[in-house]
Formats: structure tokens, C-alpha cells, sequence
């Protein structure tokens, strides 16, 4: 096929594969030994040394006209336009006698927001990720298909480290002057989902659309909720929903028409995977989904608890897989937002109301708690702050994106509540995980509007309310105080973690004080 590729200056290429079907791309990467099918029909591949992304090696590239719009830091690390192009121009190099593959797509369901992309790459199993991951136009908008930004992704390529400017021999590269996101040295595809998703959360808020890393789904009565919170939260398991259709899982936009769906698919965690906890990601797994560092018998059947490669096991599959879902990956204003934590500290109460002030406070603190078993190498809990629960894919000021949520929770009177899903009674250790039953009957009574008219207590030291009742929850369990038999220990705790909390806010600029009074108290109270 003859593709016009010049305006990359990508030229001298072997063969080019363009926009082929999943049946096309899988037979070529088993063609490829790109990776082999699964027992049912899965393309499982096995992206090597790295099986993760690599936040030390993602680069913005510096310049006039984004200079004082990205939150440069440890999570923005820059690199100069001269370290681009001489990287850009061994890449171009590289691809000359090779065959590459191209996948033509949208990004956003909403087509006002949504952005055209081109994935070329040196593989066939990333052009089928990309299919699967990102939205697909018909047929009949192909031809005349423009893209906005282009990813070329190399993972073959391996660069000099500090000789190229860089940190490693891998490198996640964002150029937006040039629109192109250069990437090498890695296999794991969620670089390429990542690096485009991080360029919509940077383009969408100069257009006042929020962007936001969360689940969306939408109830038979039209209300559509959001879900935030990061790894081992439960946010999946929480916004899968059979009474709710499924917008999204990841990636979503709100704008004044109401939230769309980022992604065509979804990249789903499958360690430990087990079909009777969650059925709707076991049976996505068949012909056409990507399997990434899954180990397999001799067989070809999945072992999703055996970690040898990583935690890290993905799976991709276009949301079509998915059978309860909102086909137009659009949803209205929401009507309610649902932070999740799991604190192992055992003292957030298990559900309770935000304000405005103090949702956009949780909102930029992002808290939650990780433990053994979340990811490889933690034996201790350890106290996490991710802010705009996605810190390292939002590039701009963590204040922007909570302006924009103030601003939408006042616009369309969303409610929004903090669930923990972590522990009570005690400490991670000493306490319980609250029941999973407990959290979805509180779930299920903040999104059907049961708790607009229930009594509210604050809390004294995180100044967050709490319900005094919930339909399906025992009353007692509501203050997280009542259930530790060492009152004077949950002070102690609770004192030590609004410490925490003040300790991580003070990174933050540009923040009116109201925002920071909606925090905790950080000298704990006593109710004694």
C-alpha cells in the first residue's frame, strides 16, 4: 500500500500495513513471533524488561508556546527541541527497510472533542492494541482521515542514556509543536494509550472541557456518576454495574453536553482474575483481545495468579467486549461523583458527603493507602497522594483541573462523596476491609439520590460529612470511631493522618484558602 508519510519525513520504509482488522493483525504478529493465541483465541504477548510505564524516561518537549501551561516537575520532566529532533532523526533512520504498521483513529466520543490520531509502529501487535484501545472511525471517514497528533512507537530502538539527552535507552517523548509523541525502547503498550490520553488532559481544559481519569456509567434512570480512585480501590469492580450501563472505565472528557468516554476500549488489570468476582473482564478475554505478560500453561490457558512476569498483567479488548454498556460512550451531567480511598489507617469513615470546597480539596490530594499485594515490593502500607487521582497523565497545574470540577459540581449540582473501601475497626493488620456488600448498598444509595434527606454529622478532624443512616448499612459502622475499642488510639491515628494530608498540600500553588480550610484539622480532636 502507498501511504504519504512525508509530512513525518518518514520515508525509505519496506512494506506499510494500514488500518488492517484484528483477524489481519493478530495472524501477522503470530506471523511476526510477536506472541501466539491463548486457549481462547487471546493474542497474548510478552513486552519484556519493561512491563510497566517508565515515568523517569517521559519527556515534554520545551517550548514558547506551552511554557507557562505545564506543571513542570518530577511528573513533566522537560527536554530541549535539539534533544527531540536528534532523536527523531535516528528513529527516522531506523524505520528505513522496515516493514511499519498504521492505525487511524479518534480519541473522545464526542465529536466536537475529539481528537484524530495516527499510531505508526514497528509491530503488529501495537497496531492491534491501538485498534482495540482507541475509537475506530467507519470505513468512509478513512479516506479523507487528517490526524491531529501522531504516535510513532519504536520499541526495538534502544537510545544512549545521557549521551542522547535522556535518562535511559527508553523514551516517551511529547513534542506539541511538531503534534508527534515519539516512543522507543519500550514494548508495554500502555505507553502509547497514556502519552495521547495525557495530551488530551493538557488540549481539553484551554477549551474548559475537564478531563478526568475515572470510570463513567449511566443508570436506567439516565443518571450518569463518575468514579474516581486509584489502583486497589475498587474502582472497577464499583463502577461495573449490571443495573448501570458502563460508559467507560479510564479515560473521560466533561464538557456542557455532559461526560464522554476517551477510549473505544478498555486495559484492564487481570492479575489474580477470577470470572465468579469479575465476569465481565474474564469473558472479554477471546479472539481479538491483546493479553500482555499473562502466564500460560502448556495448554495455552491463563494462569491470572501466577506473577512471575509482573502484577502488571493487562488486558486489552475493545468495549464492544463488554456487553452492559452505553454505546455512544456519552453520558449527561453527571449527577453524582464518587471519590474512592482504601485507607489503611482504618479512620476515613466509610462513606461520606463533600462540599464543593472540600471535594476540590480531596480531588487535589488524591489519598489513597498501597498495601502488600498492590503492587511488587510493598509488605507495609504505604500513604499515596496522587493528584486529580492521575497525577502523572494530567500536565498541567493540579489547581486548573480542580477549578474545573468546581466549577462543574456548581454549574450542575453534583453531589460528591468520599467512599472508603479500605479498613475499620483498626489498622491494616489489626482492623477489617469493610464489606464489599456494606460499600455497594452506600454506593448504590449516593448515585439513587437516598441520602440527599438523611441527617449529616461532621467529622472532627477531617471535617467531612458523615450520614448518621444508610439503607443496608448497620448505623454503627458509619463513624469509623465506633469501631475501634481504643478511642484514644483512633485520635492518634486520625491526628496522623491529617498531618499527611497538610504535609502533601503545601506542594500545591495558586490555591484559594477555602479550598485549604476544607481540609483536615491537622491537630487531631479528641471526643472524649
Amino acid at each position: 500500500m502507498n501511504v504519504d508519510l512525508a509530512y513525518l519525513n518518514i520515508e525509505g520504509y519496506k512494506n506499510v500495513y494500514k488500518n488492517l482488522s484484528p483477524a489481519e493483525l493478530i495472524e501477522l504478529s503470530i506471523k511476526r513471533s510477536e506472541g501466539f493465541l491463548s486457549d481462547k483465541g487471546a493474542l497474548i504477548i510478552n513486552t519484556g524488561k519493561y512491563t510497566g510505564r517508565s515515568p523517569k524516561d517521559r519527556f515534554i518537549v520545551k517550548q514558547e508556546s506551552i511554557m507557562d501551561k505545564i506543571n513542570w516537575g518530577n511528573s513533566n520532566l522537560s527536554i530541549d527541541e535539539k534533544t527531540f529532533d536528534k532523536l527523531y532523526d535516528r528513529v527516522l533512520n531506523y524505520l528505513k527497510d522496515r516493514d511499519i504498521f498504521i492505525f487511524d483513529g479518534f480519541v473522545g466520543a464526542l465529536e466536537e472533542y475529539s481528537m484524530p490520531i495516527r499510531v505508526i509502529c514497528e509491530n503488529a501487535s501495537q497496531a492491534l492494541f491501538s485498534t482495540q484501545m482507541f475509537r475506530r472511525p467507519d470505513h468512509d471517514k478513512l479516506e479523507y482521515f487528517s490526524p491531529e497528533f501522531n504516535v510513532i512507537a519504536v520499541p526495538d530502538f534502544k537510545a544512549n542514556g545521557e549521551e542522547d539527552g535522556i535518562n535511559s535507552e527508553t523514551f516517551i517523548l511529547i513534542n506539541f509543536d511538531k503534534k508527534v509523541i515519539l516512543i522507543g525502547g519500550t514494548h508495554y503498550c500502555g505507553e502509547i494509550k497514556k502519552s495521547v490520553f495525557s495530551v488530551m488532559n493538557f488540549l481539553l481544559p484551554q477549551r474548559e472541557v475537564m478531563p478526568m481519569h475515572c470510570s463513567a456509567n449511566i443508570g436506567d434512570n439516565g443518571r450518569t456518576s463518575l468514579f474516581f480512585g486509584l489502583s486497589g480501590t475498587g474502582k472497577t469492580t464499583l463502577s461495573a454495574d449490571e443495573k448501570r450501563k458502563l460508559i467507560g472505565d479510564d479515560e473521560h472528557g466533561w464538557c456542557d453536553k455532559g461526560v464522554f468516554n476517551f477510549e473505544g476500549g478498555c486495559y484492564a488489570k487481570t492479575i489474580r482474575l477470577h470470572r465468579e468476582k469479575e465476569h465481565e473482564i474474564y469473558d472479554a478475554i477471546k479472539f481479538g483481545t491483546v493479553l500482555e505478560n499473562v502466564v500460560t500453561d502448556e495448554h495455552r490457558v491463563p494462569d491470572y495468579d501466577d506473577n512471575r512476569y509482573t502484577e502488571n498483567t493487562r488486558a486489552a479488548y475493545p468495549i464492544e467486549y463488554i456487553d452492559n454498556i452505553e454505546k455512544s460512550g456519552v453520558g449527561g451531567n453527571p449527577q453524582a461523583i464518587i471519590f474512592l480511598t482504601a485507607d489503611a489507617f482504618g479512620v476515613i469513615p466509610p462513606i461520606s458527603k463533600l462540599s464543593k470546597e472540600a471535594a476540590m480539596y480531596h480531588f487535589m490530594s488524591g489519598y489513597t493507602s498501597k498495601v502488600s499485594g498492590t503492587e511488587r515490593g510493598i509488605t507495609e502500607p504505604e500513604t499515596t497522594f496522587s493528584a486529580c487521582f492521575g497525577e502523572p497523565f494530567m500536565l498541567m497545574n493540579p489547581a486548573v483541573y480542580a477549578r474545573l470540577l468546581g466549577k462543574k459540581i456548581n454549574k450542575y449540582n453534583t453531589e460528591v462523596y468520599l467512599v472508603n473501601t479500605g479498613w475499620i475497626g483498626g489498622v491494616y493488620g489489626m482492623g477489617s476491609r469493610i464489606n464489599l456488600s456494606y460499600t455497594r448498598a452506600m454506593v448504590k444509595a449516593a448515585l439513587d439520590g437516598k441520602l440527599k434527606n438523611v441527617n449529616f454529622i461532621e467529622h472532627p478532624v477531617f471535617k467531612i460529612m458523615m450520614p448518621t443512616e444508610c439503607p443496608g448499612v448497620p448505623d454503627e459502622i458509619l463513624n469509623p470511631r465506633n469501631m475501634w475499642e481504643d478511642k484514644k488510639a483512633y485520635d492518634i491515628k486520625a491526628g496522623e493522618l491529617s498531618r499527611k494530608f497538610y504535609e502533601n498540600f503545601k506542594r500545591f500553588k495558586g490555591v484559594s484558602q477555602d479550598i485549604i480550610n476544607a481540609g483536615p484539622r491537622v491537630k487531631s480532636l479528641s471526643y472524649l
